[in-house]
């Protein structure tokens, strides 16, 4: 499979001497939907910065499709786009002219970045506010706003840093099935992201930074396999038992109609479900009472 980005032994030292990359080799696909997690200070803003030609790096290479980035930045410049965690465009412009600027960055006409950005603004649903300044709007329309902005230019690959922060689960929601929809069309998408739940919900593959090294880069489907257990909460129909057995598993009664469960390693929540049925318990509702990715990513990063 061909590679949309590739690090090799990829190191930042600053002047103050802190260490924020430590030899990373990141591989990620074309197509892919890329998870890049890590805690505060892990060195993801680093390695996104020097990723998009905006930081050198101290040693170590970087290729963008293919292409060395130190031998081709203007041309893989345009291959990326960015969507930065801060919002940074100017507050007091209009917001088609904030599109149709960014577009000029890249030599696009200004005939063609305005149908761009009607067609951006359309889907982000902003057209009704395309003559409003960028300040009048609520946070969750200048996140849509700065995802626009990055896609103007119709970049092969899209870098997301916390692009859903501080917006609501409607509007995050709708982020989310979009962002679907543009992968599936072929754009590779690398995530940054402190809402595991999104990671796992979008991202088919995931590397994890802690203290400026990868201490883990797998498929997502693979790596939640070695959470060993999830609590599951289930809801029954009719009031519980007192005793409740299920082989492999810990059973915990909350309420009269409330059980947690400490599933085993072994053991399915089909497995879960049946031995509740043959105890004559009838579901009414199931759900994991934790994060898997979040139980995971913290073992790893303590």
């Amino acid at each position: 499979m061909a590679l949309a980005l590739s690090t090799e032994k990829l190191t930042k030292t600053y002047s103050n001497q802190l260490k924020a990359l430590i030899g990373v080799n990141l591989k990620v696909e074309k197509g892919d939907f890329f998870a890049l997690l890590g805690s505060n200070g892990a060195g993801k803003t680093t390695a996104i910065g020097i990723i998009c030609g905006l930081l050198k790096s101290t040693s170590g290479s970087v290729e963008i499709n293919g292409l060395d980035q130190k031998a081709h930045v203007n041309k893989i410049k345009g291959m990326i786009g960015l969507m930065p965690q801060e919002f940074n465009f100017n507050p007091h412009e209009p917001n088609i002219e904030i599109l149709i600027n960014q577009a000029g960055y890249f030599g696009i006409a200004r005939t063609e970045a305005k149908i761009q950005a009607e067609k951006l603004l359309k889907k982000m649903e902003l057209w009704d506010r395309r003559f409003d300044v960028a300040q009048s709007l609520s946070g969750g329309m200048k996140r849509r706003l700065m995802l626009a902005r990055a896609l103007m230019h119709e970049p092969e690959i899209l870098i997301l840093d916390e692009p859903t922060a501080g917006v609501d689960v409607e509007i995050r929601q709708s982020m989310w099935l979009y962002l679907k929809q543009l992968n599936k069309e072929g754009v590779t998408i690398i995530l940054t992201t402190h809402y595991l739940e999104e990671a796992e919900s979008l991202c088919r593959n995931i590397a994890i930074l802690d203290k400026g090294e990868l201490i883990e880069q797998s498929n997502m489907k693979k790596l939640l396999l070695k959470a060993k257990h999830q609590v599951l909460i289930i809801e029954s129909i009719d009031k519980l038992p007192e005793n409740i057995a299920i082989e492999n598993c810990n059973c915990e009664i909350i309420d009269d109609h409330t059980l947690q469960v400490f599933q085993g390693e072994s053991t399915s929540i089909s497995d879960v479900v049946l031995a509740l049925s043959t105890q004559n318990i009838n579901v009414s509702h199931l759900r994991s009472a934790q994060n898997r990715l979040e139980a995971l990513f913290l073992s790893l990063t303590n």
